[in-house]
């Protein structure tokens, strides 16, 4: 549920607007589970959100319903690929600095934390004009200076940025919890968690990004008016959301995800 309105699938994907077809898609396949009934209650709400991922690619080849309905069949509990894949598949980032340093792939990343009953999972698909930095503050993906080797930080620029930095720059992240969350409470949850990817993602919610976040209980445990659950969710989730960020590229090193 996000708040007061149950949502059956969250669909991430790319191909920017066109890609909106893969999210209808997932509305169809959940119709046929539904064995194809359109009582109001039984209506499949499906939230969705996509990159611009041509920026990456030559090709204007994008997710289309047959792909949306594909990826609800393949999906399991459990199991989330990371890296180049699925809706990461062309996902870039580090582009704050262009053309002065290079973009990076990305991808989709994720993580998952307990903490006594209280669970939580966050899923990324990084596109972001910001670079990837770890927690010892160093560039680990995006704005790679071709004549150095090195990644540099967004405020090493030697003249003017913005006016070729490029367009079409999103990161998508999916908040999920089993903690009881009310509407403000869920408001809340997701102002910190996109609030702190800011130390993950440099420079992050710039002018020329399109960040969405998804916050989704499942209400399986706990009250949602139980303010020091609702703090372990945060707590949980702005230390994971950075985790998430990290696994979101291939060739991480895996100590750069610890605190």
């Amino acid at each position: 549920r996000r708040g007061a309105s149950p949502v059956d699938a969250i669909c991430l994907t790319g191909g920017s607007l066109y890609g909106l077809e893969a999210v209808a898609g997932v509305a169809t396949g959940l119709l046929k589970r539904k064995d194809f009934s359109t009582h109001w209650e039984r209506i499949a709400l499906v939230s969705g959100a996509v990159i611009y991922d041509f920026g990456a690619r030559t090709t204007s080849t994008y997710p289309d319903r047959e792909l949306g309905q594909a990826a609800l069949e393949a999906a399991r509990p459990g199991r989330f690929s990371l890296g180049a894949k699925g809706a990461g598949a062309s996902a870039s980032c580090g582009k704050w600095l262009e053309p002065a340093v290079k973009r990076e792939l990305a991808g989709q990343g994720a993580a998952f934390g307990q903490k006594g009953a209280v669970r939580v999972g966050v899923f990324t698909v990084v596109n972001s004009v910001g670079a990837i930095v770890d927690r010892k503050g160093r560039v680990v993906r995006g704005h790679l200076d071709p004549k150095t080797g090195r990644r540099r930080m967004y405020n090493e620029s030697d003249g003017d940025v913005g006016e070729s930095t490029p367009r079409g720059n999103t990161t998508l992240t999916v908040v999920v919890t089993n903690q009881k969350l009310g509407d403000w409470e869920l408001s809340q949850v997701s102002r910190q968690v996109h609030t702190s990817m800011a130390r993950a993602i440099q420079p992050f919610h710039a002018l020329i990004d399109g960040d969405v976040l998804y916050a989704v209980t499942t209400g399986e445990v706990g009250s949602a008016k139980d303010r020091k659950q609702t703090r372990t969710v945060v707590d949980l989730a702005t230390r994971l959301a950075w985790d998430a960020v990290l696994a979101s590229f291939t060739g991480r090193n895996d100590k750069d995800r610890q605190p």
